[in-house]
């Protein structure tokens, strides 16, 4: 096969979680550029709809729908829904974090650590459990979990400054425990033609101003000084590895853990 066919994702339909986020985005953008139907999913379905609105403008084929991850009646909602609508799900790209409950190990409590993982854990597990079904189904399928360079090293305390406060054990945690999940459904689903892949990316600053990191901040400093291609992720650099993994390029790919953070974690 033409090697640019390997990459085409026509006649494709992907769910991306927290599809309008930082790195989500781009991965909505970069599946929807390579053919695929893209259904943005979130918690904000307006934003959703609005950001699949702009892509649809471009000619692209995206969809916003809403998707609770911590409500199970929302998960199957989501999925049956897409399935309803479009006949099939290619791709699951378990791209969605829930931040807000963030906490430092000297100040996490049992109720804090399990909202999180409720989420950002055991709701990208249920979601998977879902589509799974369809999966098995068709003989045929791709999860693809977006983890972080989080999820293969630990913070580098001495770059944060006190203001910064101290870091969140429960997003290293969670992060690494995607990378098992993605190897555990690999070897568990790979006899079923479903492949399961995992995304680290590294520091992506973003382009909204109240999210940025300031550009002279000793942490920007720091990341810049010490990561050996020497600056943040940019938007686009996702894109490649998302269409590569999605697509018949690496059929023959299940139980990786694709490293795009600069060459940070090479240390």
């Amino acid at each position: 096969m033409n090697v640019m066919k390997l990459f085409s994702l026509e006649g494709r339909v992907a769910i991306v979680t927290g599809g309008r986020g930082l790195y989500g985005s781009a991965i909505s953008e970069g599946l929807c550029e390579a053919g695929a139907t893209v259904v943005i999913a979130s918690r904000n379905s307006e934003k959703c709809e609005e950001y699949a609105s702009s892509l649809r403008q471009k000619g692209l084929s995206a969809w916003g729908m809403a998707l609770d991850l911590a409500d199970d009646l929302s998960i199957d909602r989501l999925v049956d829904d897409v399935v309803s609508r479009f006949g099939r799900i290619d791709v699951l790209v378990n791209n969605a974090v829930d931040r807000s409950k963030m906490v430092s190990l000297n100040d996490a409590t049992r109720e804090i650590l399990q909202s999180s993982a409720s989420v950002n854990l055991n709701g990208q597990i249920l979601l998977s459990q879902k589509c799974l079904t369809y999966f098995v189904k068709q003989k045929k399928g791709n999860i693809i979990n977006i983890s972080s360079m989080r999820g293969l090293d630990c913070p580098h305390f001495p770059f944060y400054p006190p203001e910064y406060g101290d870091q969140p054990v429960n997003y290293t945690t969670e992060k690494w425990a995607l990378v098992g999940l993605t190897k555990y459904m690999a070897g568990r689903y790979g006899r079923d033609g479903i492949r399961v892949n995992c995304i680290c990316p590294g520091g992506y600053n973003g382009d909204q101003p109240a999210a940025r990191v300031a550009d002279d901040a000793p942490f920007t400093r720091a990341y810049k000084e010490n990561c050996p291609l020497g600056d943040w992720a940019h938007y686009d650099d996702i894109k490649g590895p998302v269409v590569f993994l999605a697509s018949e390029a690496s059929a023959y790919v299940t139980g990786a853990t694709l490293v795009m953070d600069g060459g940070w974690t090479i240390w």
